[in-house]
């Protein structure tokens, strides 16, 4: 016995050793926390705070002299004079703290601090003259590392010879133990001199109150900059627990240009700017704090403790040593009516991921189960409130808009007042007699069409509110409206792209060359659609079924820039197209977003510089998407195509999260099926329109709630019953074809088989739980038996399942744990399998039967 013993300590200690050895890749930030048990001893044992790291450079270790806060919310200073009369440089940063026992830490520089004690109430003070913030940490925050040749000055003539250390200790309750506490900073040093000063901007909300219960509360800081210039390379944002998102911009002759943006719940660490953003004289900084006063009883202000509020947004930045400032502050807003125009994306929170909350909790986390618990529901609701996605989208079938005699729809768009708008071709067809082997459009002698392409419907009842476009175009495609309801359309047959007034008798701008087609600045070959930027006013074309590119043009159709290259063989590279085929701007994040249509995929660029930055793919878009369009608010919505022969994926709509690329919903017709679903539009109630430009029809759809499930009791049997919207509701009658009488035997007869079959399922069930526990209880009589016949009748006591239970693995007594659920617009020859790009070849395969 005791050797079994033995055994299973020895099995139990390599267990653990296993454990332990296993490093998680999400341990980034944990990598630069230290614990607060292993920083005091070593903390309170050095007597030698300076280390040598060769000639020029030298280490200062800056810590708290193991201290105890008495209450919540103190705040604590110490100093460190510099080791150094000379000149030298901060490089590097490296924190010592845990959120769970820090807040904060800010490190100061100056020439004379507040106090010559070890250490004193901040109350008094940081500094007596002026200070400098060098550092700011927060939520177990990695290192900041400086840009290589920039360095913060301190001592000599100019430079600071202090630095003082200030921490809040915002909740006490891990030093009920009194353990002595030692965070703080280590500071990397060089005598080197520096040809670029690091400081630091401050930008700061003084006067926000924050109302019980508001959902949404904007804190917006703006300044002027009258200085030399400066570049701005990390930014770091603070609130706290209030604070939803935090986002900075300089704005320059009305655009702004994105700094930072970031969820203070997150790590509050100094972030590099993505792209590095220079100020100049007379430019402006702008900074907008969104904060949530949900859950909250009395009014929240700005205020130094936990429970109040901040809003800081602060920017590192660098300037030549001769013009360099050291520190800089904002705390006012110089132009409230600017903010009217701040990018949506300011608005937008961002979403927390479970295992981004895990490594910001730091390393109590087993012992604050219910903590973490009640962060990753917080969460998990901020997540539900971004997108509210608890959503569906279904056609809504009392729209007449379908029963329209519409030709190919190609296009559509809502206007400014929320109008559709439908881009058809009348009469004319994109067949295969269209177009000869060199794009030349071959049947010029119909003329144009002589009906008007551009319809502009009632979104609400279909009803025809204003109709032009009549005699210009002879193969319609693309289309989208600008903010001041100006009409952009393509042609593929023309080869041109054109912008029209809302009487669209004559086009107010032409690009490209009429029934020319090309690849050069002045030439287009068959575009495809065309997008324009509220703010600028650029105008991005894409080109097209025989080009891969978009193009830019200035607001006055100047050609500006161009990206893009034809797909290779294999997988197609980011910047590869293969047809181009439809463009989603989003302006809340500055990109622009192309439906890639022939390599089944959304590919998403910054619109001032083209520069790729993602790819939205899932295998469900099946070989083609065709359409994208984008809500502002983060969802977007798209449409793919016909399967190939022998492929599963079905023709559908699918709603996506922007920021993460996830689909959230698919949706189809309920009337008609999708045939060639050829554009979509939807607007920021989640009203979509699908355009199908071989069914020649429109489907609206609207957002309903999820269908949800609740028992009642009915003459004492328990039935579910499916609560729905009365537009689902609606739909589910809509499609089945019984009449009224079998509707009324439906009624009658669930009733009885539910109650027969609830009754079969609930001996067959009782039967096959009992089976086992009758065996289980027998086997353990038999032991009890043969120990009490063994031993002389000396047992264990008598029997406890709860202890039989608990001893074997897997066992909780919590409860069962979770089980875990983890070409042209027409389809392809199929006998051939090359691409066509005509909109008429070979018919597709029979579309899957209507759910009608």
């Amino acid at each position: 016995m005791a050797g079994l013993v033995n055994n299973l300590l020895i099995l139990l200690l390599l267990f653990q050793n296993i454990c332990l050895g296993f490093r998680s890749p999400l341990s980034v930030f944990k990598r630069y926390k230290d614990t607060t048990r292993s920083l005091s001893s070593e903390c309170l044992g050095s007597e030698q705070p300076v280390i040598s790291l060769g000639l020029s450079d030298f280490a200062l270790d800056i810590r708290m002299p193991g201290v105890t806060p008495k209450q919540s919310d103190t705040y604590l200073c110490m100093s460190v004079r510099l080791p150094v009369d000379d000149e030298a440089y901060v490089v590097d940063f490296k924190p010592h703290a845990s959120m769970d026992t820090v807040h904060h830490m800010l490190l100061f520089g100056c020439n004379e601090p507040s106090s010559t004690e070890n250490y004193w109430d901040c109350d008094e003070g940081t500094c007596r003259d002026k200070s400098n913030i060098l550092y700011a940490w927060a939520r177990n925050a990695p290192p900041t590392r400086l840009p290589k040749g920039v360095g913060f000055r301190v001592g000599g003539e100019t430079g600071g010879r202090y630095f003082v250390l200030q921490v809040h200790y915002g909740d006490i309750s891990a030093f009920r133990d009194k353990h002595k506490d030692c965070s703080g900073v280590t500071l990397h040093l060089t005598h080197q001199k520096q040809p670029l000063i690091a400081g630091m901007y401050l930008m700061m909300s003084v006067n926000t109150v924050i109302p019980p219960g508001e959902k949404v509360v904007d804190a917006d800081i703006a300044c002027h900059y009258k200085r030399f210039p400066m570049h701005l390379f990390a930014y770091r944002v603070h609130t706290h627990r209030l604070g939803k998102v935090v986002s900075g911009y300089r704005v320059r002759n009305g655009q702004w240009t994105l700094i930072g943006r970031q969820s203070p719940q997150l790590p509050q660490a100094f972030y590099p700017v993505e792209h590095p953003v220079d100020v100049s004289y007379d430019d402006i900084l702008a900074a907008r704090c969104v904060f949530s006063g949900e859950g909250r009883t009395t009014e929240t202000h700005i205020g130094g403790t936990a429970n109040d509020e901040m809003c800081n947004f602060y920017i590192m930045y660098y300037m030549e040593a001769k013009h360099a400032v050291s520190y800089m502050t904002c705390t006012q807003n110089a132009n409230p009516e600017m903010f009217r125009n701040i990018p949506q994306e300011a608005n937008i929170p961002v979403p927390i991921k479970s295992d981004m909350l895990k490594m910001t909790h730091g390393h109590h986390e087993e012992t604050k189960d219910s903590d973490t618990s009640s962060l990753l529901q917080q969460a998990k609701k901020e997540e539900e409130e971004i997108l509210d996605q608890d959503f569906h989208i279904e056609e809504a079938v009392e729209w007449p808009g379908l029963d329209l005699k519409l030709g190919q729809v190609s296009g559509l768009a809502l206007d400014p007042e929320n109008n559709l708008v439908v881009f058809h071709r009348g009469d004319h067809v994109w067949d295969e007699n269209s177009f000869d082997s060199k794009f030349v459009y071959q049947q010029r002698g119909l003329g144009p069409i002589e009906q008007n392409t551009i319809l502009v419907l009632n979104p609400s009842n279909a009803k025809l509110l204003h109709s032009t476009g009549k005699s210009l175009f002879y193969l319609p495609h693309g289309l989208s409206i600008d903010k001041n309801g100006n009409y952009w359309v393509t042609d593929v047959a023309l080869h041109q792209v054109f912008k029209l007034g809302t009487e669209g008798k004559e086009p107010l701008l032409t690009l490209g060359v009429a029934l020319q087609p090309g690849s050069d600045k002045n030439h287009f070959c068959q575009p495809t659609d065309v997008a324009v930027d509220p703010i600028t006013s650029s105008i991005y074309v894409s080109d097209g079924y025989c080009n891969s590119r978009i193009i830019q043009f200035s607001p006055d159709g100047l050609y500006v820039m161009q990206w893009g290259e034809e797909s290779s063989l294999g997988r197609a590279r980011p910047g590869q197209f293969h047809i181009p085929h439809s463009l989603a701007l989003i302006p809340d994040f500055s990109q622009l977003c192309v439906a890639d249509r022939e390599n089944g995929r959304i590919q998403c660029f910054r619109l001032e510089t083209g520069e790729f930055t993602r790819e939205i793919k899932h295998k469900s878009f099946g070989r083609e998407l065709f359409a994208v369009s984008y809500v502002p608010g983060g969802l977007l919505f798209a449409v793919n195509g016909m399967p190939y022969p022998g492929e599963a994926e079905p023709v559908q709509g699918f709603v996506m999260n922007f920021s993460t690329g996830e689909i959230i919903d698919f949706f189809i017709p309920l009337r008609k099926s999708f045939e060639m679903p050829h554009d979509i539009v939807a607007s920021e109630d989640r009203t979509v329109f699908v355009g199908d430009v071989h069914a020649r029809a429109v489907w609206k759809f609207a957002s309903t709630e999820k269908v949800e499930h609740r028992s009642v009791k009915k003459a004492g049997i328990e039935v579910q019953e499916i609560k729905e919207s009365e537009a689902v509701a609606e739909v589910r009658l809509k499609n089945k074809p019984e009449s009224a009488h079998s509707l009324k035997d439906a009624d009658k007869q669930p009733l009885v088989q539910q109650a027969s079959s609830t009754g079969v399922s609930f001996v067959l069930i009782t039967t096959l739980l009992i089976i086992p526990v009758v065996v289980l209880l027998a086997i353990l009589i038999f032991i009890r038996w043969r120990k009490t016949t063994v031993y002389g009748g000396k047992g264990g006591g008598g029997i406890n399942l709860g202890n039989f239970f608990a001893s074997h693995k897997g066992y909780s007594r919590k409860g069962f744990d979770r089980l875990s659920t983890e070409g042209s617009d027409q389809e392809k020859d199929e006998d051939d399998g090359t691409d066509s790009e005509e909109e008429c070849s070979a018919s597709p395969p029979p579309p899957a039967p209507s759910s009608s």
